[in-house]
């Protein structure tokens, strides 16, 4: 199983876990990266995962999240850009913003079949035939219903 987290989901363990939804949400992506950690899942990422966390303005983060991209299987680079545009064009017509346009882009390209994002905008809009978006929450819970 594949499966591509967005840059806001990488940084959720760093936000305020004072918030019951942010904590949970933080214990779940913790859980996930285990699983990438431990083999059971393989984890994409992509030049724009890259990006984004290069303009991180906590240097630690970045470091964190940069050093934790060696446990991917799977890395969608620039070359690919012209097919993740292709792909993203569709996904910016339900008014989702270009750069997370490319991140699910990205994860369609490379065969994903969760796309796991803490954004509430793109769990609301993004509804796609090609991967499944959802919170890391609700990707425990497909996993353990696939599991069961």
């Amino acid at each position: 199983m594949k499966i591509y987290l967005d840059n806001c989901c990488y940084n959720r363990p760093f936000d305020d876990q004072t918030q019951i939804r942010i904590f949970l949400e933080a214990q779940a992506k913790l859980h996930i990266q285990n699983l990438i950690v431990n083999k059971e899942i393989e984890l994409v990422y992509s030049y724009m995962s890259v990006f984004e966390n290069n303009y991180n303005p906590n240097k630690k983060h970045l470091k964190i999240i940069s050093d934790f991209f060696q446990n991917a299987s799977c890395f969608v680079s620039h070359t690919e850009m012209q097919q993740v545009e292709k792909i993203a064009g569709s996904i910016v017509k339900l008014n989702i913003k270009n750069k997370d346009a490319l991140h699910i882009a990205s994860a369609i390209l490379s065969g994903c079949e969760y796309f796991v994002t803490t954004d509430d905008i793109i769990l609301k809009r993004c509804k796609s035939d090609k991967v499944i978006v959802c919170s890391p929450i609700e990707f425990l819970n497909f996993r353990e219903g696939e599991n069961a």
